[in-house]
């Protein structure tokens, strides 16, 4: 089965809704409702996880601005223009929520998708018998197709008419006989840090010295959380890092407020001021005066977290300049350091 079909069907559904989201975590017991049950069926070893209640985000004013943000196609591509008429499912009308997974084994990682809306089961069924085979596990009608160009297979079930759950892992039903329990925001993010946040700092930034360290404070952080709540035209964005110790979340802070400073000092220089139009560094300094950078207490748990507004001048503005500079203060400007006692 093609690649893009599937992109269109699981990946290219929730990023449709997961463009905009930040960080908040936690693990609590499921409850009753149909975000709680889906999340419910998200395996116990997972590494990272990422939620968005569609059907909540839909309605929300700020979704609308997003949706205008997003660059639209031209027009379908065949491929995908086919499936949408044979399976009868059109993400943008049909999807409601989506939580995407993923686990790492060796050096495989395999994904694990959970997607609640209106499903043909028929034309599903018929589409995907073209491509594949299906066995029953568990008592679950379980069918298993490959991926054009690719060694691997693709699995999906139809739990019932409104829940389906997906994955290339060579077992979907053991999956989910094993499942974590996750609660959160409309749209959300969980990952086991891996180091992977602060290396691609640490490449892309070889001369700053700000950023080489904060860089190696985000690879001792043991889990990355993100969470979004739409606030009638804009998205309350919060970003959470879980500390291993005190330490390292009194440091974190540090930087992190070092580095709002100093872009407040850069958007203010006079060159900044020169290559950029007032709409755009006004959004930009609306953008870092909303920064609100907390350490956090839970007792046996250190955290630090971030929290931003995003306005729809700030997406009007990162549409219009996806290239603008990064603002810098001019010599005479000193970014703020920590003092050493």
């Amino acid at each position: 089965m093609n690649r893009r079909a599937w992109i269109g069907f699981v990946v290219g559904l929730a990023l449709a809704g997961i463009a905009a989201f930040a960080l908040h975590h936690y693990l609590a017991s499921a409850g009753g409702g149909a975000r709680e049950s889906a999340l419910a069926l998200i395996p116990a070893d997972t590494n990272s996880v990422v939620f968005a209640d569609i059907a909540q985000l839909r309605v929300a004013p700020f979704f609308s601005e997003l949706h205008d943000w997003v660059p639209q196609p031209q027009q379908l591509d065949a491929e995908y223009a086919k499936f949408l008429h044979d399976t009868g499912f059109d993400y943008e009308r049909d999807l409601d929520r989506v939580a995407i997974a993923t686990i790492k084994r060796g050096q495989t990682t395999e994904f694990f998708a959970v997607g609640d809306g209106r499903f043909d089961r028929k034309k599903i069924n018929t589409y995907v018998s073209e491509f594949g085979t299906h066995d029953k596990k568990d008592g679950r009608e379980i069918f298993t197709a490959p991926l054009k160009g690719s060694t691997r297979k693709i699995s999906f079930a139809l739990l019932h008419q409104n829940r389906i759950v997906l994955t290339d892992d060579p077992d979907l039903a053991s999956l989910l006989r094993n499942p974590a329990r996750l609660g959160g925001s409309p749209v959300f993010a969980v990952f086991r840090q891996d180091a992977s946040v602060g290396s691609e700092i640490a490449a892309r930034t070889a001369n700053g010295g700000q950023a080489q360290q904060l860089a190696s404070l985000l690879n001792q952080l043991q889990w990355i959380t993100l969470a979004g709540v739409p606030e009638q035209n804009r998205m309350r964005v919060v970003a959470e890092g879980e500390c291993p110790n005190d330490g390292t979340a009194r440091d974190l802070a540090d930087v992190l407020n070092g580095i709002r400073v100093f872009a407040q000092a850069g958007l203010n220089d006079p060159k900044v001021r020169h290559q950029l139009d007032d709409q755009t560094r006004e959004a930009y300094i609306d953008l870092v005066r909303s920064a609100d950078i907390a350490r956090l207490d839970r007792g046996e748990v250190k955290s630090v977290r971030l929290v931003l507004e995003i306005t729809p001048d700030v997406l009007k503005t990162t549409r219009l300049s996806p290239a603008a500079p990064v603002p810098q203060p001019s010599h005479q400007q000193e970014a703020p350091t920590k003092q050493k006692k």
